[in-house]
C-alpha cells in the first residue's frame, strides 16, 4: 500500500482529537484500562503541534491515521539504551482509525516515515511501546525497527526501539 503523510494543520485538531479518542477507547475495550485510556482533547492536539510535527495520512479527504515525530526526547525514554546518533527523531502518538487497523496503513506510515527522517535530516528513529497486550512492540519489530532495551518506567513496563537510517 502506498501512502504518504503530509503535515497536519491547526484545523485538523477537531478530527485528530476524534481519532486519538476513538483508538484509546478501541484499546481500552481490548486490553482493559491503562495508559492508553486517556481522551483526546483538541487543545491536547495542538499543544502536541507546538512542540512535534504531526502528521496525517488522509483518505478521500478524511484523517485515518496519524503520528508525530519530534527531536526532543521523551520523557520516558533512556537515551542510553539507543545507539549513538547525533540526529535522532523520536516517533510517538501513531494512531490507525480503529475500523482500517490490520489493513496495511500502520506499515506504510512507518514506510513514509523513512522519507520524513531523511530529509530531515535524521540518521535515526526511536520509541517506545508498551510492554503488554495492548502494546505495539511486534508490529514495529515487523516493520524493521530493533529492539534495544526494556524498561520499567513509573510502574509501566515498556519496550524501546530504533531504526537507524544508514541501516536501510
Amino acid at each position: 500500500m502506498k501512502l504518504t503523510l503530509e503535515e497536519a494543520t491547526t484545523g485538523d485538531a477537531p478530527a485528530l482529537a476524534k481519532l486519538r479518542t476513538a483508538v484509546a477507547e478501541r484499546l481500552t475495550l481490548d486490553f482493559g484500562h491503562g495508559h492508553w485510556s486517556s481522551k483526546a482533547s483538541e487543545k491536547g492536539v495542538l499543544f502536541s503541534m507546538r512542540t512535534s510535527r504531526v502528521f496525517v495520512a488522509r483518505r478521500g479527504g478524511k484523517i485515518i491515521a496519524t503520528l508525530q515525530l519530534a527531536t526532543k526526547k521523551p520523557w520516558a525514554i533512556d537515551k542510553s539504551y539507543f545507539s549513538d546518533c547525533r540526529r535522532p527523531l523520536y516517533l510517538t502518538g501513531m494512531a490507525v482509525e480503529p475500523s482500517l487497523q490490520r489493513h496495511g496503513i500502520g506499515r506504510a506510515m512507518l514506510e513514509d516515515v523513512r522519507r520524513i527522517a531523511r530529509a530531515w535530516p535524521a540518521d535515526a528513529v526511536r520509541l517506545d511501546a508498551y510492554d503488554s497486550a495492548g502494546g505495539a512492540g511486534e508490529f514495529y519489530a515487523k516493520c524493521g525497527f530493533r529492539e534495544v532495551g526494556r524498561v520499567t518506567y513509573r510502574k509501566t513496563p515498556l519496550i524501546y526501539y530504533e531504526l537507524l537510517l544508514q541501516d536501510d
